[in-house]
């Protein structure tokens, strides 16, 4: 698989041209030879716009999601279409599978290259510190995970990266693949360098995490979207601006590392 993360410019609440920059990155990788593409966390209404959440909140099946469909089917690529906001409600209005029949979330969906939903991940932990997430937001409950060009792939989401204990549910189901949509601000650029690194090498897997490049009233995001192998070692990566981060992550080269040093056989689970 050639992986492609678009850390994107983001205007906050600038809904129309964020999405476009959004489609317009997913070609400029489709030309790169990526098979899959990763958009940033709330990349359309930009994650600190808290005050536009409900304003722009949408269901599955919404205009954001229809496009990014759209240019997944036209450019021949998977798409993880970075998070949204989601309207649960208006979700289980639509038939769409919900885990609470209102409230907001902050959504994954991954679509195939021929425009099919294969996963849908809300983000577990929100973020409380400092910020309206966790008031504003539902948080999810299923961990699940997709087959695309050969890797088993599951999506975690910004904050989640401080919880090692998700990457390692994600490992026993034999994940070789997690893609981490994120708006990560400054200063806490050394904590961004770390987990996703942190979370490869513990678990012996691809950990694309992708960042925006963005400007909001109280926060700037990092950017520095890196994609790591499973020994954990950076193999592309960006500054602060937009661009795409693109890299080779072949699936047999989780099996060869896990082969070569099987640390995961050496757990020793429930003690006390």
């Amino acid at each position: 698989m050639r992986l492609a993360l678009a850390q994107l410019e983001i205007t906050p609440r600038d809904v129309e041209e964020n999405v476009t920059r959004a489609v317009d990155a997913i070609a400029d990788a489709a030309a790169a030879g990526a098979d899959c593409v990763v958009l940033p966390e709330i990349f359309d209404v930009g994650y600190f716009a808290f005050d536009s959440y409900e304003r722009y909140a949408q269901p599955l099946d919404g205009a954001t999601h229809q496009r990014l469909r759209e240019a997944a089917v036209e450019f021949d690529v998977a798409v993880l279409a970075g998070t949204v906001v989601e309207d649960l409600a208006a979700s289980a209005d639509a038939a769409q599978p919900v885990p609470a029949e209102e409230g907001l979330a902050n959504t994954a969906v991954l679509f195939d290259s021929d425009g099919e939903r294969q996963l849908v991940y809300r983000k577990h932990h929100l973020f409380g510190y400092e910020s309206a997430e966790a008031e504003l937001l539902v948080p999810g409950e299923r961990l699940p995970t997709a087959n695309i060009c050969g890797h088993t792939v599951a999506v975690t989401t910004c904050y989640d990266l401080r919880f090692p204990e998700l990457y390692r549910q994600l490992a026993e189901k034999d994940v070789t693949m997690v893609l981490v949509p994120s708006a990560w601000p400054y200063p806490r650029i050394e904590h961004w360098k770390l987990l996703p690194r942190a979370r490869a090498v513990e678990n012996l897997l691809y950990v694309g995490a992708v960042n925006g490049s963005a400007t909001f009233d109280d926060a700037s995001l990092v950017g520095r979207s890196t994609i790591y192998d499973p020994w954990g070692t950076p193999v592309a990566a960006a500054d602060d601006g937009p661009t795409l981060v693109v890299a080779d992550c072949p699936p047999d080269r989780v099996a060869d590392v896990r082969s070569e040093f099987p640390a995961l056989d050496d757990r020793r689970d429930g003690l006390r």
